[in-house]
Parts: structure tokens; sequence; C-alpha cells
């Protein structure tokens, strides 16, 4: 019998680095769809403080810390990213576990904001996208949710199908602006 063994979307990909950024996989934990009942958001967050610490985002923005997230995905939608959720979300909530749907990679470095520059139309730059902000936006010709989490680092999340392609045009944007500085 052969024996089958999980990867992870990027198993193999990452970590790089070119210049001074460096682009590495995420280890995201599990990740769950929440998607609020009409009318039940709040609800919804004062169940996120009480058992993960942390609020509902508001529209493009994230909330919580590494490890525990909960990612803002559009209206009444958001991604809760580390831990398990917990059951009484599903009361007001629908709860959906998207685990290994998912490519999560983070980027970081002096000049990632001139690499992001390069392939997708947000503005990046901490004096418009600060920390806790995030963009349902394209990134090359991908869909992407692009969460500022440090002074110079993001965290972009693909369909995991699109792994290669994000580590490939991530790869391409980083040697272009590398070969700038």
């Amino acid at each position: 019998m052969d024996k089958l063994s999980a990867n992870t979307p990027c198993d193999g990909l990452l970590p790089l680095t070119v210049g001074s950024v460096t682009l590495s996989e995420v280890d995201a934990g599990s990740i769950h769809s929440i998607s609020a009942f009409k009318g039940k958001q709040k609800q919804v967050s004062d169940t996120l403080k009480a058992a993960h610490g942390m609020a509902y985002p508001a529209a493009n923005r994230a909330t919580g810390k590494a490890g525990a997230r909960a990612i803002w995905f559009g209206p009444a939608h958001a991604m809760l990213m580390g831990p398990a959720p917990d059951d009484a979300l599903a009361e007001n909530a629908a709860v959906v576990d998207q685990s290994d749907a998912w490519a999560v990679v983070r980027i970081e470095g002096a000049g990632v904001e001139d690499v992001l520059a390069r392939v997708t139309p947000v503005d990046l730059r901490s004096t418009r996208f600060k920390r806790g902000h995030t963009a349902r936006t394209l990134l090359f010709h991908m869909t992407a949710s692009i969460t500022r989490i440090g002074d110079t680092a993001f965290q972009i999340m693909v369909f995991r199908s699109m792994a290669e392609t994000l580590v490939h045009d991530l790869k391409r944007a980083m040697e272009g602006a590398a070969a700038r500085g």
C-alpha cells in the first residue's frame, strides 16, 4: 500500500529571500469562514470576543494577532484563522471549515511595499494602509486577501490551487524591486 502524506500549499516553493524581502509560508492553523446571519453580527462579535479575544472585524480590517486572527472577507463575512471556532458561533452564523482551501504566505522586509506595488492596484504604503488593514483585491491576476500584520510585513491569502502562481508572481516582483534597489 502506498503511503500518502499531506503537503502544504507552498511545499518545496518557500521560503524565498530576494534582496531584503522574504516570502515564507504561514501555518495558519484552522481557517473557518464566518458569515453572520442577518441582524446577528453583534452577537457573533460578542461570541468571538468571549471565546477568542477578538471582535468581528469591521470592513477592510483584521482583528486579533498571529495565531488567532479574524479577517474581513466581505459584507457579513470574515475568516477566523488559528483556533477552532467556538461552537457558540454557529448559533448566529454559518461557520464553514476552509482550512485546506487556502495558501497563506507572509512577505516582509525593507522594500516590501515596492514589491507589492508591482502586483496589486491597492496603495499599501504605511501612511494609507496601516497594521490591521486588509483588502480583498487582485494580486497580479489572482483574487487575494492582503493584510498588513507589521510595519514591513503582510499576510497574503489566495486559493490553494494558485499557490505556485502566487510564489512565481511574487518572486518576479521581488527580483524586479531588488534590481532597482
